[in-house]
């Protein structure tokens, strides 16, 4: 009886150390909260939504509506305190100006900024952007205060290395944003406190790549630059997701 209670606890300590093997390798965040830019909705997101789900993380996705600066900082502090427990707060374009302000937040505990803007205390979406103009000229006004990106010039603009289908389509759905959100200072700067990754987008062609190795060099953020356009963390879904995964494995 006791070589079989011994064969028992051997092949029991055997499966609980194959399950310890296959269950996700968390560090200290196990949630990620995405935040797109502007001129978008956070759909784009789908792609680095699966492949973080797929590696056991709870993800969520801000729908900010780019009606001004406050209402899309209020969006995403509405998201985040509904997770459970540590946080990577992550900023696309304009999102990274909204992930600089929401990421005050105690359970952010670290920033990730794609092809984004990270701006310092006070400065503007706009005064940033105008400081290293990028090639494209074709945002245009709308008469009510809106921005949007002209249509027919948005998939080079825009996606370059989208599929064409995918890209005109995004030009026809666009969400255009309030030239009030881009002029409107920022009341902190997060990443004073908190680690912060800055992916560059070495093909942009609507943010400046020079203007992104900038303001990551002077936040201190550890940077990765990925070939792709403005739309990177559609068309680099796999790279993107490991530089956040990178950040919450070692946020603390």
């Amino acid at each position: 009886m006791s070589k079989l209670r011994n064969a028992g606890l051997a092949f029991a300590a055997m499966l609980l150390s194959s399950a310890a093997l296959a269950a996700p390798a968390f560090a200290q965040a196990k949630n990620v909260v995405l935040v797109h830019g502007a001129l978008v909705d956070g759909s784009g997101w789908r792609g680095v939504y699966d492949i973080l789900k797929r590696d056991g993380y709870t993800v969520s996705v801000v729908q900010q509506p780019l009606t001004g600066l406050d209402q899309d900082v209020a969006a995403t502090k509405r998201v985040l305190e509904r997770q459970d427990g540590d946080t990577v707060l992550v900023g696309h374009s304009y999102g990274g100006t909204i992930i600089t302000a929401a990421g005050d937040d105690p359970k952010v505990k670290a920033l990730v900024y794609v092809a984004a803007l990270q701006p310092e205390k006070g400065e503007t979406t706009a005064g940033l952007v105008g400081s290293m103009p990028s090639p494209t000229s074709d945002i245009k006004p709308t008469p009510d205060g809106f921005l949007f990106l002209d249509p027919a010039k948005f998939p080079a603009d825009f996606g370059a290395d989208l599929p064409k289908e995918q890209a005109e389509f995004m030009a026809q759905s666009q969400m255009p944003v309030a030239v009030s959100a881009f002029q409107a200072p920022v009341p902190v700067a997060s990443w004073h406190d908190k680690p912060s990754y800055g992916i560059v987008a070495k093909d942009d062609m609507t943010l400046n790549p020079d203007l992104q190795r900038s303001m990551y060099k002077r936040a201190g953020a550890k940077v990765t630059e990925i070939e792709g356009s403005h739309a990177l963390y559609i068309s680099q879904a796999e790279a993107v997701a490991k530089v956040i995964e990178e950040a919450a494995q070692a946020a603390k």
